[in-house]
């Protein structure tokens, strides 16, 4: 595990956390990036392999997507060792023990992240009173519900459409992971005329050139099914969805699944990053090379942070969407345009973008 200063740079991290607790088995990282605009929303992340790399790079990325959005909100990112499967008695007992050990942590908000979920946000909001993700009956937005995500997602392919030369009407989409993101994206992209082609889980993968029924897709994957056996397309293996010639290609699950030893195989024209840190550094540059379009994450899937930000000050539903329309629209344009006019890849002009607005919020902060 690399040690927590290897990390450290102007903007950050305020804080490392580790907790720790015998009696539940509890393992877990809490990365506070930058408070500088306010306190820190990020989410928390269960699975069995993360890591402190992992941890530190997403807050990062949080940081970055809020002050990019201007939410009144630093970044964070807190990680938890366990797998995400585990009887649901277990993961409540884990869950509360974690919102336990952050009780004094004042300066981060909990919201859900990949392996967690609106119930587990409101274990945390019972112990605490700081989480957002919750479920409706206790005044949240679910933001999986309504798919924040990937209404952003579409939001942001729809503002560069006149810098990426592709039409969303018409175009044909690729997802790689088939959760709350995916799912959301593909059916938004529908409702835009966009095809969906191919579909990826942890499973396999289902292509159809003439489109996919996305809607008793997304039913099938609700029902616990896998993908791959989904009767309207031929099933692959899971990294198929690499190969699939496509006009988008969103990756919408795990860190890093585009790298070096695979980005040669992709085939599209336009990468949106619906998950957080998808793409390595050497593959965007390659695939810039290559004259591949790739909208930055933080930028892109800002969606549900925006959503969390509107609940967390009391907002509805209408509110967040509208909120996500506005600020996803704005920044995608603006992203695009400063790399066009200074020929900047996306995420570079992204980074300075957000790296502006942190440092602005900073200057505010007091030094002792």
């Amino acid at each position: 595990m690399s040690d927590a200063f290897d990390i450290a740079d102007e903007l950050g991290p305020e804080k490392v956390l580790y907790l720790h607790d015998v009696a539940t088995g509890l393992r877990a990282i809490l990365v506070v990036d930058n408070v500088a605009a306010g306190p820190a929303i990020g989410g928390t992340r269960m699975a069995v392999d993360v890591s402190l790399e992992e941890c530190s790079r997403l807050a990062r990325a949080m940081t970055l997507k809020n002050a990019a959005a201007s939410l009144p909100h630093g970044g964070a990112k807190a990680v938890i060792f366990a797998d995400p499967k585990m009887p649901a008695d277990e993961k409540e007992r884990l869950m509360r023990a974690y919102a336990y050990a952050l009780r004094d942590v004042k300066d981060y908000i909990v919201g859900p992240d990949m392996g967690t979920d609106e119930t587990a946000m409101a274990w945390v909001h019972d112990v605490t009173g700081r989480a957002v993700g919750l479920p409706r009956e206790i005044g949240g937005i679910p933001l999986d519900q309504i798919g924040a995500t990937g209404f952003g997602i579409a939001v942001a392919l729809e503002a560069a459409q006149p810098f990426a030369g592709v039409e969303l009407a018409g175009s044909r989409v690729a997802v790689q992971g088939f959760g709350a993101v995916g799912m959301h994206a593909a059916r938004f992209l529908g409702e835009r005329g966009a095809r969906l082609v191919a579909v990826a889980d942890s499973r396999g993968t289902i292509c159809a050139s003439e489109g996919l029924d996305t809607a008793l897709l997304i039913d099938w994957k609700r029902q616990g099914k896998a993908v791959v056996d989904f009767p309207g397309g031929e099933g692959r293996d899971r990294e198929a969805i690499i190969d699939v010639d496509c006009d988008i290609w969103i990756p919408a699950a795990r860190p890093d699944v585009i790298h070096e030893g695979n980005v040669e195989r992709l085939r599209a024209r336009v990468v949106a990053e619906g998950a957080n840190i998808p793409v390595t550094e050497a593959a965007e540059r390659r695939l810039a090379e290559r004259g591949v379009l790739v909208l930055p994450d933080f930028i892109v899937n800002a969606g549900g942070v925006i959503c969390a930000a509107v609940e967390y000050r009391g907002g509805g539903q209408r509110e967040a969407l509208a909120s996500i329309e506005e600020k996803v629209r704005g920044n995608m344009e603006e992203v695009l345009k400063r790399a066009q006019a200074d020929g900047l890849m996306p995420r570079e002009a992204a980074v300075e973008l957000a790296r502006e607005r942190v440092l602005s919020a900073m200057r505010y902060r007091r030094t002792r």
